[in-house]
């Protein structure tokens, strides 16, 4: 009989064949390894003698472990994932994740930057050439950060003033517009660019592709100076979508330059927007 730990490798390998985001398979590797640790310390080694009760036993470990809602909530979903995996592989006869609760928690709605508080980020990054085209990129265009730490020179069209998206895991590639502000600050920062063979747009003064790590520290270091707490790099880019809808730009546009996959994904901001959105404009709204 194949184990857990044999399934646990099978699951991964699985994902990997369908070029799931490098993120994606860490975080449910991490999850599915801490519960094949619990069940084995159960007694439980094969995928067949696991019931509904251990997993759901392994779900209230973790609550009182202090894990948060949210977090056993998503562990929950990596466990039915996996067996659903092992179920679809006949590995398992029954699934038994199929009755496997999510518990319940609100989720916070997304932190949208007033505009005093992003033109203060600006003017906290301004003498940092660098950092100021790497923000107004995310402000302007709603990039994710693993899609900017992609980005190549040639991705910039400062002529045409668009933006080539490549392929990154699993995101949407796509051509954004590219208004004044941010190509502006590009441009500013192109001849001061470490010269090197290396193609990335964002290179550190060795020549290296600026990793996503680097850019983050780099921009919470800069929200710090801002003085604008409770804020992540991430929450450039709601802004970014939130201040479109408010501008009225049409959903599906929005949605599409976002690289959103479903349009929920995007209509899920039309609640948390003050006042009423335009109607009729089409014009990307600058920030």
């Amino acid at each position: 009989m194949v184990s857990l730990r044999d399934t646990y490798q099978q699951f991964l390998n699985h994902l990997k064949e369908r070029s799931r985001a490098s993120a994606t398979i860490l975080a449910y590797g991490k999850d599915i390894d801490q519960l094949v640790s619990f069940l084995q310390d159960c007694g439980k080694t094969e995928p067949s003698q696991v019931e509904t009760a251990d997993l759901q036993n392994f779900m209230d470990k973790l609550a009182k472990e202090n894990y948060t809602a949210k977090s056993v909530s998503r562990k929950t979903n990596s466990t039915k994932t996996f067996f659903k995996f092992l179920k679809t592989s006949n590995l398992i006869n029954s699934n038994p994740a199929v009755g496997l609760e999510h518990p319940k928690f609100e989720n916070k709605p997304p932190r949208i930057l007033t505009k005093l508080e992003y033109r203060s980020l600006r003017d906290a990054a301004r003498s940092d050439t660098r950092i100021s085209a790497v923000i107004e990129l995310l402000l302007q265009t709603g990039i994710r950060i693993g899609e900017l730490a992609k980005l190549r020179v040639e991705d910039i069209d400062l002529n045409n003033l668009t933006l080539h998206v490549p392929l990154f895991e699993d995101t949407r590639e796509r051509v954004i517009p590219l208004n004044k502000s941010a190509a502006e600050l590009v441009k500013n920062y192109l001849p001061k660019r470490t010269k090197t063979p290396n193609h990335a747009l964002f290179v550190t003064k060795t020549g290296r592709p600026l990793l996503i790590r680097n850019i983050r520290t780099a921009i919470d270091r800069y929200f710090k100076i801002a003085g604008i707490k409770e804020t992540k790099v991430n929450d450039l880019r709601h802004t970014w979508v939130a201040y479109q809808l408010q501008a009225g730009v049409p959903i599906t546009l929005v949605s599409k330059l976002a690289g959103h996959k479903r349009l929920s994904t995007t209509e899920k901001y039309l609640q948390f927007l003050q006042g009423k959105t335009s109607e009729g404009k089409v014009k990307l709204e600058e920030l």
